[in-house]
């Protein structure tokens, strides 16, 4: 059984116009889909702003939350004050401490993987690795994680009442709030109730904004990248021996997935005045959509674009955004997949692919393949499998 292969289903509309217009519940969104226009776009916040709650996310958050997420649905120079107040924790891992804690709990979650003679990934083991390792970069208990996990694998939508879904997580930070004034610690959520943004304590709303976006804004993104990731493994087993041969391509190796997967497909900015993009018009008040999944496939910049290059230099990717609100915790999800390839290495372990299924991104004008919703294997230690 092989994993899906790379795609990029803007490739022709690229080539052609470098946009797409396309609808996203009954919003019409014009797509930037060329690398250099995103990465000029991503940097012009003035023309393209992000300081509209909701609307950053596509489609659109109103009935999911009732709170501004920040620092990301924020504008310079109130973005990189905001930034400031928790990029300590998104430092964290640089730490020589929390790398080690990072491959103790890989190490462990590997081993505890190796007893069962199947595993479920995405649910059994790529969940819970994003939710433990959320809790090690938060500084809280390892054990709070479990609650996370039962949100499964989006913060926001999967029950049958999606607003529903997201009051209950503002609840949840709510009380984890409450708990951390009445006893405050060195904790994330201790951190936000302590803070302090141009000489005031932050509001309960601040704070919320803060939390929301660490539990929902990289949980699918880590998720699906390290599903697709266990399963080429599977289908490439010659990988794994070439990362053994030469342990220092794990660095490239990292980069190369995190290209090749970009597991968010888009953000969107909102114009603020009638402005002209790649010569599209778009009008004050209506939004584009800056592709990253389209830029990081552009065959202007990266040579065979479609193709899994271990050893890819230079690799510009725009997986983490680019510019002013580059992805805060983009350190956690690559150090996350650097000590996945490298404990796979290291325990000598390789892949047998079970049953796969596919995680289809569908919408309007195109349908993208994001990593697996089902991805059933059995991980073996020592010798390659048949």
């Amino acid at each position: 059984m092989s994993t899906s292969c790379p795609h990029d289903p803007f490739k022709n509309q690229r080539k052609e116009k470098g946009t797409l217009r396309a609808n996203f519940e009954d919003e019409e969104i014009l797509m930037i889909l060329g690398y250099k226009e995103v990465r000029r776009a991503a940097k012009d916040w003035k023309t393209f702003s992000s300081d509209y709650p909701f609307r950053v996310p596509i489609p659109s958050e109103e009935k999911l939350r009732t709170i501004r997420q920040l620092p990301i649905e924020t504008n310079p120079p109130e973005h990189k004050d905001y930034r400031a107040i928790v990029e300590p924790f998104f430092k964290r891992p640089r730490s020589p401490e929390y790398v080690a804690d990072i491959e103790e709990l890989v190490t462990r979650m590997l081993g505890e993987a190796l007893k069962k003679d199947s595993l479920e990934i995405v649910q059994e083991f790529a969940l819970p690795l994003q939710s433990r390792a959320l809790a090690h970069l938060l500084n809280v208990p390892e054990a709070d994680a479990e609650f996370w996990i039962s949100w499964g694998t989006n913060a926001f939508l999967g029950s049958d009442d999606d607003s529903a879904k997201g009051a209950a997580l503002e609840d949840y930070i709510h009380r984890c709030l409450d708990a951390a004034e009445e006893k405050p610690g060195d904790d994330f959520f201790s951190a936000l109730t302590e803070a302090t943004f141009h000489d005031r304590k932050l509001t309960r709303d601040e704070m919320v904004g803060f939390v929301n976006l660490a539990f929902a804004g990289g949980r699918d993104t880590i998720i699906n990248s390290v599903s697709y990731i266990i399963a080429y493994l599977g289908s490439h087993p010659e990988v794994l021996q070439a990362l053994r041969d030469d342990p220092k391509m794990i660095i490239t190796a990292t980069e190369e997935f995190i290209r090749v997967i970009t597991p968010i497909t888009h953000l969107g900015r909102v114009c603020p005045v009638d402005t002209e993009v790649v010569g599209e018009k778009v009008e004050a008040g209506k939004r584009v959509s800056l592709c990253w999944a389209s830029a990081n496939y552009d065959e202007t910049v990266f040579d065979e674009p479609e193709k899994i290059l271990l050893d890819r230099k230079p690799n510009p990717h725009v997986a983490f955004g680019v510019g002013a609100h580059n992805c805060l915790g983009a350190a956690h999800a690559r150090l996350l997949i650097r000590t996945l390839l490298q404990k796979f290495c290291e325990m000598d372990i390789s892949v047998t692919l079970m049953n796969t299924k596919d995680n289809i991104e569908k919408e309007s004008h195109y349908e993208r393949t994001v990593s697996y919703s089902t991805l059933e294997v059995q991980l073996i230690q020592g010798g390659a499998q048949s």
